[in-house]
């Protein structure tokens, strides 16, 4: 199953960049993150309660960072094991300056195989949309505290160098 779109975000693309490319930030955006191990900058891991509908399932994922172009293409692969399904996911976004922000275009190849990817596709994809526009929404608060926070601390350094009339 294939799914793709584009989002623009009220940030620079190195704010949007580093939010992405931060293993604990991208384990935020993940929705039913109930545990989380970084190995190394390029392999991670989590365990996640993915909700299907009447019931969830609990996977245990790998995540791989495949390709990066500072700052303005990554490509993240990542497996899923759980009881009922092995999950695939190849998944990757581009970075391009917008007027007053930056345009993200992404695109995820997914597949699930086991008892639940039985289900088809027809019962999958509402699931994954929902997913999808959970991961989306989460991506923009995070993006919006990280660049809230990086012009606070510009704005403090800016004024540290200014003195202070007596």
């Amino acid at each position: 199953m294939n799914v793709e779109g584009e989002r623009t975000l009220d940030a620079p693309r190195d704010v949007v960049w580093a939010v992405l490319n931060d293993p604990a930030q991208l384990a935020g955006l993940i929705p039913g993150v109930e545990s989380f191990e970084v190995a190394d900058d390029r392999h991670w891991s989590a365990k996640v309660q993915v909700p299907l509908g009447l019931g969830s399932l609990k996977l245990a994922f790998d995540f791989e960072k495949v390709e990066e172009r500072e700052p303005e293409f990554a490509s993240l692969s990542a497996k899923g094991n759980g009881v009922g399904a092995m999950v695939k996911m190849q998944t990757s976004f581009t970075l391009e300056p917008s007027e007053g922000g930056t345009r993200m275009l992404w695109t995820a190849d997914l597949s699930v195989a086991g008892p639940v990817g039985s289900m088809g596709q027809r019962v999958l994809q509402p699931i994954v949309k929902q997913q999808v526009n959970q991961v989306l929404g989460a991506l923009e608060r995070q993006v919006a505290a990280a660049h809230s926070g990086a012009e606070q601390s510009g704005a403090e350094q800016s004024g540290a160098d200014t003195p202070v009339p007596q």
